[in-house]
């Protein structure tokens, strides 16, 4: 396989995790804000993964992450009270922790607003 075509496979796989994510996201949001600490991180990927400024291996990072996230069924079902998220938290962790430099003071301004319905205080 060419590097040509590996770039292609890898375009169109984040093209798919970010039809997922979009159509996937808010619906667990719902189902979940009350009960996860870390969905202001959660949302601040979400913003990051979406804005077309965004390098596309960042966008991979994330939206991977996020696509874990939504995914109904992953390494600890998330039906279990409390212990059913902690892969799902150890998904964005590990994501923020690779690419958390590329989230901008606008992605979190654009996470608390969604959330809180205010700017973010830096």
């Amino acid at each position: 396989m060419t590097d040509q075509n590996n770039g292609d496979t890898q375009k169109e796989k984040i093209n798919e995790d970010e039809q997922y994510v979009k159509k996937n996201f808010a619906e667990k949001l719902k189902e979940f804000a009350g009960k996860i600490p870390f969905v202001f991180d959660a949302v601040c990927l979400y913003y990051c993964a979406m804005d077309s400024r965004t390098p596309l291996i960042v966008k991979g990072v994330a939206l991977g992450a996020l696509a874990y996230f939504v995914l109904p069924t992953d390494l600890v079902p998330d039906i279990l009270p409390f212990v059913g998220l902690i892969d799902d938290a150890g998904a964005i962790a590990a994501a923020l922790g690779t690419i958390g430099s590329q989230i901008t003071k606008e992605h979190r301004n654009q996470a608390s607003e969604f959330l809180y319905g205010k700017p973010y205080e830096f």
